[in-house]
């Protein structure tokens, strides 16, 4: 085919006339260097997660979590302890910038400057490299972050005191003994605010230990007391003596 003077246009089917995207080679090509995602890729993260999760349930099963007592919003002494991911966060709260006036400091503006970072990092560090050492930035806040996360958390455990801590959550046992009158009268009509073990509810205090005389606990149970309202007993003058009675000697062990 002629076009103009001594210019010609020789066809060749080896170059496509449709323009494709650049389409990355078969990863077959690369033998040990990539592999497909799907199924390959994916069933090893499959695996590996099995693994973790079979091990998470095992550790579960030989050792439970540990229960403390019920909680009780009404005691103001109590010290609580958050868990252990959450104990940098914790040790943070105590120090003077970040508690009192400036609690919204710690709990609030520093934490969120610092998530707020690690969200960015991809963004301020587009550095084609994969060296730690190429990378300053990157790796420069991520060992400093790391360095806070670790030394807060290592305060936080070696400043609690974990004897007291020990003591406030521990649950209360008694030694009631569940087949006698007394407590089939007091499961009747105390149970339901002071809890089958005597420990007491949201709204009632525990009975285990209460230093009250027979006659002192069934003024209580006929007049009412603070949030309990008078006439809650309704048995008979015999019954009311074996319940006080019943409450007066409940003791823990």
């Amino acid at each position: 085919m002629h076009r103009g003077k001594g210019m010609k246009f020789v066809g060749d089917s080896r170059v496509s006339a449709e323009r494709k995207p650049n389409i990355p080679k078969d990863y077959s090509e690369y033998p040990g260097k990539t592999e497909a995602f799907w199924p390959n890729f994916l069933l090893k993260e499959w695996m590996v997660g099995a693994v973790f999760l079979i091990g998470y349930l095992c550790l579960t099963v030989a050792h439970p979590s540990p229960l403390e007592k019920m909680a009780d919003p009404t005691d103001t002494g109590y010290i609580p302890l958050p868990d252990w991911y959450f104990l940098f966060l914790y040790q943070l709260l105590k120090y003077t910038y970040a508690s009192g006036p400036y609690n919204a400091i710690g709990a609030l503006v520093m934490p969120g400057l610092a998530f707020g970072a690690l969200l960015l990092a991809p963004f301020i560090d587009r550095g084609p490299h994969r060296r730690p050492s190429k990378r300053p930035f990157a790796t420069g806040f991520m060992l400093l972050a790391l360095a806070a996360i670790v030394f807060l958390t290592w305060q936080s455990v070696a400043h609690h005191d974990w004897e007291a801590a020990k003591k406030q959550g521990a649950i209360a046992k008694n030694n009631v003994d569940k087949n006698s009158d007394g407590y089939k009268l007091y499961k009747a009509s105390c149970a339901g605010c002071h809890g089958a073990e005597l420990t007491g509810g949201t709204a009632a205090p525990k009975l285990l230990d209460n230093g009250l005389k027979p006659e002192e606990v069934a003024e209580i149970a006929t007049k009412g007391k603070g949030n309990m309202p008078p006439g809650v007993f309704k048995g008979t003058e015999e019954e009311l003596k074996v319940l006080a009675e019943f409450i007066s000697g409940a003791k823990s062990q």
